[in-house]
């Protein structure tokens, strides 16, 4: 089987279950942007609650560009701000000095495209979770996608999910959960400082199988 996903920034820890479920990925480039989604947002668990971050898009209609065409707005101190929010919610969790470097220095880099920022900050993270997915660029845009492929583009939403029966997540330590309870499925940074080497072991068995 193989999972259709778009590229997604610093995604949620639902996300890398199908990098570690699926035998296949292919990570679609192909698209056009769409707004309100993960592409260029992610959740973390800070003081006041679930806080949201976000790359900021040069002005246009990003809506109806190439993923690969749209580009980061820099005229604003965002990679500051995204650093301050970072080191608040998570400079007292265990792994956070461990994990945290090099994902900053990956953020302070001025990437001009959001696809490429994307796709190292995954292929980053996937290396601190210790995988290495199988994954693809797709070649081409199908509106339904070949036998045997499940198309998961945006069934990962923030606004409007998809059910999704094999995803039942695990619960583990927070910074803030003595404050809030536990808050699932927040970006995969979350479950790396709070958990370090144990994060692959929790996202197994956030894996559901009948």
């Amino acid at each position: 089987m193989t999972a259709l996903l778009e590229l997604q920034f610093l995604p949620p820890v639902q996300y890398f279950t199908k990098l570690v479920a699926y035998p296949h990925v292919v990570l679609e480039q192909k698209e056009h942007y769409r707004k309100r989604s993960y592409r260029n947002r992610c959740h973390i668990a800070a003081a006041r609650g679930t806080l949201r971050l976000s790359v900021p898009l040069q002005k246009g209609k990003n809506e109806q560009m190439p993923i690969r065409e749209v580009r980061i707005a820099y005229d604003q101190a965002w990679q500051k701000h995204l650093e301050h929010s970072i080191r608040s919610a998570y400079r007292s969790a265990p792994f956070f000095e461990e994990y945290a470097p090099p994902i900053l220095e990956t953020l302070h880099r001025k990437e001009v495209f959001l696809f490429d920022l994307n796709l190292l900050l995954l292929e980053q993270t996937c290396g601190f979770l210790g995988i290495k997915p199988n994954w693809a660029l797709s070649s081409e845009y199908a509106s339904f996608p070949p036998e045997g492929w499940d198309d998961l583009r945006n069934a990962i939403h923030p606004v409007h999910p998809s059910e999704d029966p094999l995803f039942l997540p695990r619960a583990y330590n927070q910074v803030f959960e003595d404050k809030h309870g536990f808050s699932p499925n927040l970006s995969i940074i979350d479950l790396l400082f709070c958990t370090g080497p144990e994060a692959l072991s929790i996202l197994k068995a956030s894996i559901r199988t009948f």
